[in-house]
């Protein structure tokens, strides 16, 4: 592995920088994030802006790292640990694995378990339809759609009304919020809508169709 390659990439959807591992609820919402997408790397001993400061106690660093995954982590989240020494200086990597028991829970300070997802460099809470959706696409037998009036009133609304959010399409189809979610999310599922989140928001676009 070409770890300063890796570095000049810069933080993303997969690779998270950590100058050291100081908190195991911290650290957890990546691992969960890591785990509920398509997995990643932690750098540990690597400065947010890609400066190699390098680990003074690797052993430590991994103490944290699994007391985080197995504790701090619901499903607990293995992790598999490779040491590269780049300019005489220790970068711990820990690979996180995408899973196939989603959704991960990260414990928080206020003591209560809570979804996270990564988008982009960040890893952010998780709504209600993402968390359901993860619930949903981690089942064996996928999902049925029966179109109703309902499923074909939302996609016509959604051609004409770019970024539509949750209290928008309920008011839309007359429906409660909990209706709606549960047409949002077999519509996500099936890979017709795609589900947009951000820090600030969560907004539904159709899905587009792949180049052949």
């Amino acid at each position: 592995m070409n770890i300063k390659s890796l570095i000049w990439q810069g933080e993303g959807e997969q690779l998270d920088f950590k100058n050291k591992i100081s908190s195991c609820e911290k650290i957890a919402k990546t691992l969960v994030a890591f785990a509920n997408n398509r997995g990643g790397k932690l750098l540990v001993g690597v400065a947010d802006n890609g400066s190699i400061k390098g680990v003074k106690n690797e052993d430590e660093e991994k103490y944290m790292l699994q007391r985080a995954g197995h504790l701090y982590c619901r499903p607990a989240i293995d992790i598999r640990f490779e040491e590269i020494y780049v300019d005489d200086k220790l970068v711990l990597i820990a690979e996180i694995t995408e899973s196939d028991t989603k959704p991960h829970y990260a414990l928080g300070e206020d003591q209560k378990w809570w979804v996270y997802i990564r988008v982009q460099d960040k890893s952010i809470l998780a709504g209600k339809v993402v968390v359901d959706v993860l619930h949903q696409s981690s089942q064996p037998n996928g999902v049925f759609i029966n179109y109703t009036d309902k499923e074909k009133e939302l996609l016509g609304y959604m051609e004409s009304h770019p970024k539509p959010q949750l209290p928008e399409l309920c008011r839309h189809l007359h429906l409660s919020r909990r209706k709606t979610q549960r047409i949002l999310v077999n519509l996500i599922v099936a890979g017709v809508i795609d589900v947009h989140s951000s820090e600030r928001e969560e907004y539904f676009s159709l899905s587009l169709p792949d180049n052949p």
